[in-house]
């Protein structure tokens, strides 16, 4: 039977759907609303795409949105002073600095000077190392890996004690969303370029990550009967039947992998909308949590 297909669109429109209820509840009895402050540097199209989608999502749910446009080759103290002046203004709630940074910039240095209470990306220092470790609670947690448990809580699919494999590393993706699952008390394994005989390692897992941006690298034959999929993967592979002459998809090979699997996320559809949901969840409860310590 093929695997039920994990709607991220519709999961992500009812998140949004039950914050835009808490906005209008905490405007109702506080006056306030939570804001969401982005800073975007340079003019890269896929970053200004990003950040106009999350404007779009502010207003949809009732957020306030406060964008910063900064040239190319601003300086990193430049940057710093804006960052401090925004941990600064309670108006804020949240606070997203558009990655990646140019070269001259110090990501690092930047993320670490945003205030932990409106580290809303969940990528500051403290954030992270409170994910690593037993009996933590970071503030915020990345959004990505945030929204990949998401998809699985809502979709019925239990975490605790399954095999769960996470196929990449990364800082944003692979290495949080490893910290999640253990914290969701699943038996882990994180798979890289030097992991022996990948199919196989892949094959235990009733839990798959996918999240190493290579198209369709996992094949159905990898996957084991009845296992969920989370195909984190955004890639491009020419189509010339495709009016804009590619077409996008995952790490997982989708059409073979849903004869196999019992649940999958789609590409796009998967997800995608959930970062931007866990984005606006953050936010909120970044505002929440203010309010409650006001």
């Amino acid at each position: 039977m093929p695997a039920q297909i994990i709607d991220g669109k519709a999961i992500a429109a009812a998140i949004r759907g039950e914050i835009k209820a808490e906005v209008e509840a905490m405007k109702a009895a506080s006056g306030q609303v939570p804001g969401l402050a982005t800073v975007l540097v340079g003019e890269r199209k896929d970053s200004q795409t990003y950040v106009r989608m999350k404007k779009k999502a502010c207003a949809e749910v009732g957020l306030n949105s406060f964008s910063y446009d900064l040239p190319e080759d601003v300086s990193q103290e430049e940057l710093l002073k804006l960052v401090q002046d925004l941990n600064a203004n309670s108006d804020v709630h949240g606070i997203l600095v558009q990655l990646p940074l140019p070269d001259h910039l110090d990501t690092e240095t930047i993320l670490s000077a945003i205030s932990l209470e409106k580290d809303v990306d969940g990528f500051h220092p403290v954030n992270i190392g409170r994910l690593s470790m037993k009996q933590r609670e970071p503030l915020f947690v990345p959004c990505t890996p945030k929204g990949c448990i998401e998809l699985l809580d809502r979709t019925g699919i239990e975490i605790e004690g399954k095999q769960a494999v996470v196929l990449g590393r990364s800082n944003i993706v692979g290495l949080p969303v490893a910290m999640l699952l253990l914290h969701r008390h699943a038996t882990l394994t994180i798979c890289h370029s030097r992991t022996r005989d990948l199919p196989q390692v892949v094959r235990q897992a009733d839990i798959l990550i996918a999240a190493v941006g290579r198209a369709e690298m996992v094949r159905g034959d990898w996957i084991k009967p009845g296992a969920a999929i989370i195909d984190v993967g955004i890639n491009a592979v020419d189509d010339p039947t495709n009016e804009r002459g590619y077409r996008l998809v995952g790490d997982v090979a989708f059409d073979e992998a849903k004869e196999i699997a019992g649940a999958i996320t789609p590409v796009p559809g998967g997800v995608g909308p959930m970062t931007i949901a866990m984005l606006l969840r953050n936010t909120t409860d970044g505002a929440k949590r203010t309010l409650a310590g006001a």
